[in-house]
């Protein structure tokens, strides 16, 4: 529990934090969501095996490898700028800088802080976002200097998502130096407010703003061969808490308690039921107030968290926890006769729910594109930027940038670049399978009719 002092009420990170990370932290495999498609489309298969036979990709693969060195510059750069939720300006802009002198001087950050350039394809293609989140978990003052020992990177936030970043930063570079032309067009995303209560702002408001994408892969810490097809939706509410407080002897059985209101509430939370499937959970996971121990609580607050892998278990249990914060204030106040406690909610974390069918193209193109190298596909989930475009039906996936990695959301976190520039030439090849390479493979990514405001 988060330590408080009189008045005061502070919300731990770790406790308000989703992420990808969240999910893969300590394990060597995600944990499959759906079976793996075992019969792929013709089409898919034949568009991989073309891509991996065209000299051209196999040299641009080459150059990959060879920019690894030349990449983990730009980790140890961009990791060393500082970007808290909501302050993630001074890394949009050294990003946005490399984005412009790898080549892509139209680029820019738009109105919410994301940084945006699309490379354009021949025409008539699909338009695929490629993204990494800016923002970590970390608050201003943390030291990020990147040290290195035993063969790894150590620094907070290097691993989610700073070598995402990192890796779009090292597509770009050996896309325009091999001169490769997609029929689709390749939008290069840095996007902000992925971690804590930034509630997936970046994506929303560029989902708001662009109405033709057709489609989105994301970059995460992902291990090889996972697939990221559900987004796990999620609401989160501070419960406020307020009464009259008074002497613990003398205002006794005169005034309610809010802690003890609070607790009432509580208590009823912990007795409601989820479904298994779709798994839904909820947590009260922090809680605070009071002014001393002698003193009656004037004020008391929580923060409580709901998760599920749709939408309409969600907003059946949130329903049912606000109506137990609702009972129990109506019993502590009846149990002393009085109508002074009050109970006030307010939305503090709202990130829509969706999933990527199965048997998606995009899916299937991941599948095959990991077989190529070498991996069995694990399908999973969590909740990342690709729940915005998952809950308005746009294809989307997350996948690994390579590398070994671990100490998710601490201060010791770490990555392994050795080789990691093989998981770097997996992604590509999925990419690039979906918006298909002029002369070698056509996209198989839909072009999707532009939606509506």
């Amino acid at each position: 529990m988060t330590p408080f002092s009189a008045h005061r009420f502070a919300f731990a990170t770790s406790a308000v934090s989703l992420s990808v990370a969240a999910l893969f932290a300590g394990t060597a495999h995600a944990q499959a969501v759906a079976p793996t498609p075992t019969q792929l489309r013709p089409a898919v298969d034949q568009a991989y095996t073309q891509l991996m036979a065209a000299p051209q990709i196999q040299k641009l693969l080459e150059a990959v490898k060879a920019d690894h060195e030349r990449s983990i510059t730009d980790l140890k750069l961009l990791t060393e700028i500082e970007a808290p939720p909501f302050k993630e300006q001074q890394r949009a802009e050294a990003f946005l800088a490399r984005v412009k002198a790898l080549g892509l001087t139209s680029a820019a950050i738009d109105a919410e802080g994301n940084v945006v350039g699309v490379r354009k394809g021949t025409g008539q293609g699909p338009k695929l976002v490629i993204s990494a989140h800016m923002d970590t978990v970390f608050p201003a003052g943390t030291d990020v200097k990147v040290k290195e020992r035993d063969g790894r990177l150590y620094a907070p936030g290097i691993s989610d998502n700073t070598r995402g970043l990192a890796v779009l930063l090292s597509w770009l570079k050996v896309l325009n130096d091999n001169r490769i032309a997609t029929v689709g067009d390749l939008v290069f995303v840095g996007n902000v407010g992925e971690e804590e209560l930034g509630n997936l702002r970046g994506m929303k408001h560029l989902f708001a703003e662009h109405l033709d994408i057709d489609g989105m892969v994301a970059l995460e810490p992902a291990p090889d061969g996972t697939v990221l097809v559900l987004g796990t939706g999620s609401h989160r509410h501070e419960v406020t808490f307020k009464g009259p407080g008074g002497h613990s002897y003398a205002a006794f059985g005169q005034v309610p308690s809010a802690i003890h209101g609070m607790g009432r509430a509580i208590a009823k939370i912990s007795e409601i039921r989820t479904p298994a499937t779709p798994k839904t959970t909820f947590t009260v996971g922090t809680v605070g107030g009071g002014t001393s121990v002698n003193t009656i609580a004037p004020d008391a607050r929580m923060a409580v968290d709901i998760r599920s892998e749709a939408m309409e278990p969600l907003l059946a249990t949130e329903k049912q926890v606000l109506a137990a914060v609702d009972e129990a204030v109506a019993e502590e106040n009846k149990r002393w006769g009085v109508t002074t406690l009050s109970a006030s909610t307010r939305l503090i974390g709202d990130r829509p729910g969706g999933r990527t069918p199965v048997d998606a193209i995009m899916v299937e193109a991941a599948v095959r594109s990991n077989t190529a190298f070498g991996h069995k596909t694990v399908l999973s989930g969590a909740s990342t930027d690709a729940n915005v475009p998952m809950a308005l039906g746009i294809p989307a996936i997350v996948i690994g940038g390579g590398g070994k990695t671990g100490g998710f959301h601490a201060l010791s976190e770490w990555i392994d670049v050795t080789d990691a520039w093989k998981g770097a030439q997996n992604s590509l090849v999925t990419v690039l399978g979906l918006v298909g390479v002029q002369g070698i493979s056509q996209p198989l990514l839909e072009k999707r009719p532009a939606r509506t405001k």
